[in-house]
């Protein structure tokens, strides 16, 4: 049966194929006033499906990569009219943690500050970004797993994402990362980008990645502190915030086994008591991010108003 079913795709594949030139060449045989109207049969179709109604009930998310058409379409109708995006990487995190790290804190991040916000819709999480050099590797490329984009490429990808949200009605696009080589990118594209547009904003907000802030909050707030240094890439606040997306991400059940549920002297074998220390070192985190973003599109006004 399976192979029957694929001979018959491979069947109608191979039709269309067949038709294609055909359909080619009665294209090229057209008059200028034929082609014409077809082109404008298509975009009359094209804006009668753009006004068109949604038929169901719209998913209750954030992230646009989940969401239909339609659904974007209705919430920027419905004020959603902020877009994020956020930067992560592929890169060597010692010998516990996936080397997603920073997309998977960001897959929390985005939705926390989002949901937050109240008027905003997660873009994908860029993924990949600078690592060090790759003809002759260097920083994290010397290490096996690690994908690194040069940075040009990286800058491109950002205006590109960005440029494509601010097509679609996206007032106020905001970049945040998770990364120390993310941060000067992200900023020299907004700046960019800025400079361009007359109708939106690009709001880049460093506040995000203050790690040092995070950890201060966790001595004097939650009482934790780290009192050794494993010399690996590696720390608790990170590793908790990553324990609330996936335990699995930090290799939590192998180093439970192995002995090895610590990380600069702080124990994770609590899993419970750990995911949820993570949840508040991410929420502080979502609450001072969501606090510059406000802030900074506020600034945007000010200068408006003048």
């Amino acid at each position: 049966m399976r192979y029957a079913t694929r001979t018959i795709a491979l069947s109608i594949a191979g039709s269309l194929l067949s038709l294609a030139p055909a359909a080619s060449a009665a294209q090229q045989n057209m008059t200028p006033e034929e082609r014409a109207r077809m082109l404008e049969e298509r975009e009359r179709r094209v804006q009668e499906e753009l006004v068109s109604e949604r038929p169901i009930e719209a998913l209750n998310s954030v992230w646009i990569e989940e969401l239909t058409w339609m659904e974007v379409r209705d919430a920027l109708a419905a004020g959603k009219t902020t877009a994020i995006i956020t930067t992560g990487g592929i890169e060597q995190n010692g010998p516990y943690l996936a080397t997603g790290k920073h997309n998977y804190v960001l897959q929390g991040a985005c939705e926390g500050v989002a949901r937050e916000l109240g008027n905003a819709l997660c873009a994908p999480i860029i993924k990949l970004v600078p690592e060090g050099d790759i003809d002759e590797p260097s920083g994290h490329m010397r290490y096996p797993g690690t994908i690194s984009l040069r940075q040009e490429t990286y800058e491109a990808v950002l205006e590109d994402v960005a440029s494509s949200l601010e097509a679609h009605g996206f007032e106020h696009i905001v970049l945040f990362g998770d990364s120390g080589g993310n941060q000067s990118g992200m900023e020299a594209v907004a700046a960019r980008l800025n400079e361009r547009w007359y109708d939106a904003h690009a709001h880049f907000i460093p506040e995000f990645y203050r790690y040092r802030e995070v950890h201060e909050w966790m001595n004097t707030e939650l009482g934790i502190e780290e009192t050794t240094n494993d010399g690996i890439h590696d720390d608790f606040v990170i590793t908790s915030i990553m324990m609330v997306t996936d335990p699995e991400t930090v290799r939590y059940e192998q180093r439970v086994a192995a002995g090895k549920a610590t990380i600069n002297g702080v124990s994770i074998a609590d899993l419970d008591a750990t995911v949820a220390t993570g949840k508040k070192l991410l929420w502080y985190r979502v609450d001072q991010t969501v606090k510059a973003i406000q802030a900074s599109i506020a600034a945007t006004a000010d200068d408006q108003d003048r």
